[in-house]
């Protein structure tokens, strides 16, 4: 995500807080890089030429000290940044009535792929949600989101022959009163004309909804303050949501187009899966940019794909230094439904730093793959109890085959299982309300020392 612009914007920290002076040729260099990255990830060119001023306006400030113009250049950088991005607001429900929210957007936006994650995510947070189709115009809208609806448990509204909207609209209007939250997809345009405006605002006050929610492509580019201030005079939105951020390498225009028209960011997405939406805060999404993890969303993506009641027993696995490989596969499925490895590591302070070569993240994640069917393959008595395979080759050979792997793999999968229990087991063994003695602590260092668990070989 915006690769560039971060590299861009570490670069030009390290240069700053490893200079011993700040000369001018020093400072035109940072500053030309920077918007050189900007202007590439379209941010707005006044808002760059904006930046730059004050960059270089405090570096020959002669009022301050030259060993805390450093740090005074840093936080200019990173508050500017922070101003660009716009200012953070979440998104809540009311509490005790009624959430209806419309999705606006023109064509290709994301909006119906969009209404579905944020059904999901809601629902996962115990409210009871509804999807509306009113995206009567594209061909296939309204089977979509049913599909979208039926794989992901969330129970839609649609009107498959219904050629209007309003009617489609009225038409269910009793059946929602039992619903906590109502989320609904309308109809889009290459362009908002007219008639989409008109449709929309008919709508609007047919559903008087609690947020007015445009959807924005992250590739908008340029054209994306056009389009904002153009949705915000028409309809008065209230927030926007910016999709495929995991596939431009720009974004800038987009994230900045929305500060520019006082319409916060309430979400991005970051991938086709149900759980790839992240709620967006300036502060978080400048510290991944800037290399710095996000964990705050790592707990949040956690929270998303993991189910509470599962959770609660692999704990007591956990303290029972007993874990099953069934347990195991469990957790790569949870893995796998937050994108993988290689979307994580943007999260996880120091990851991106790592110098993890090149395809080895891949690697790393096409072998769990090949783990899972491994998993499959297995009886549930091997699965609780992995030990009776290292005692019969025959079965080893069995799951080999079933799995269509060699039997070499079944037993690095063994190893790595052997290795984590060892791990586990001596964590359990510790008194943790007095902490870890020394003697404790060097032989779990040693352990682990010469285990290098999920090293990357």
């Amino acid at each position: 995500m915006l690769k560039k612009l971060g590299d861009a914007l570490k670069k030009a920290q390290d240069k700053i807080a490893n200079a011993i002076f700040l000369d001018k040729n020093l400072v035109d260099s940072i500053v030309r890089e920077l918007q050189r990255a900007l202007i590439e990830a379209d941010v707005d060119i006044m808002l760059v030429k904006q930046l730059s001023d004050k960059i270089k306006k405090a570096a020959f400030d002669e009022r301050i000290k030259e060993i805390e113009k450093k740090e005074h250049l840093i936080k200019i950088l990173h508050d500017e940044l922070i101003f660009i991005l716009g200012e953070s607001k979440e998104l809540k429900l009311l509490e005790k009535k009624q959430t209806k929210i419309m999705l606006l957007g023109l064509y290709g936006a994301g909006k119906t792929t969009t209404i579905a994650k944020l059904g999901n995510y809601f629902q996962k947070r115990g409210k009871k949600v509804a999807l509306v189709g009113l995206d009567v115009h594209r061909p296939a809208a309204k089977e979509q989101l049913m599909q979208l609806a039926e794989k992901n448990n969330l129970k839609a509204f649609v009107d498959l022959k219904e050629t209007n909207a309003l009617k489609t609209y009225k038409k269910f209007k009793k059946d929602l009163e039992k619903f906590d939250l109502v989320l609904i997809d309308t109809a889009g345009r290459h362009t908002l004309d007219k008639e989409l405006i008109k449709e929309i605002k008919e709508l609007g006050k047919e559903i008087s909804p609690t947020e007015t929610i445009l959807i924005m492509p992250a590739d908008v580019g340029q054209a994306a303050k056009k389009q904002a201030k153009e949705f915000q005079d028409a309809l008065k939105i209230s927030g926007v949501i910016i999709t495929r951020m995991d596939s431009s390498a720009k974004a800038g225009g987009a994230l900045t187009a929305c500060a520019e028209t006082k319409a916060p960011v309430y979400f991005i997405t970051t991938g086709e899966k149900i759980n790839d939406l992240e709620d967006f805060e300036p502060e978080r999404f400048l510290s991944r940019l800037l290399g710095m993890g996000d964990l705050e969303t790592l707990i949040e993506k956690i929270k998303l794909v993991t189910d509470e009641k599962k959770q609660n027993k692999l704990q007591k696995k956990l303290e029972q230094g007993k874990l099953s490989l069934e347990d195991v596969i469990d957790q790569v499925k949870a893995m796998n439904s937050m994108g993988g490895f290689d979307k994580l590591k943007g999260l996880i302070p120091g990851m991106n730093a790592a110098k993890i070569p090149e395809g080895k993240l891949d690697a790393q994640e096409e072998k769990v793959k090949k783990w899972e069917h491994i998993i499959k393959s297995m009886t549930p008595e091997e699965k609780e109890n992995p030990g009776i395979l290292q005692k019969q080759t025959s079965r080893i050979s069995r799951v080999a085959k079933g799995a269509g792997v060699h039997t070499s793999d079944v037993r690095s999968l063994l190893k790595q299982y052997d290795m984590l229990q060892g791990f586990i087991k001596d964590s359990s063994e510790m008194d943790m309300s007095e902490g870890m003695s020394q003697k404790q602590m060097q032989r779990m260092m040693k352990k682990f020392g010469k285990k290098k668990m999920m090293r990357f070989k």
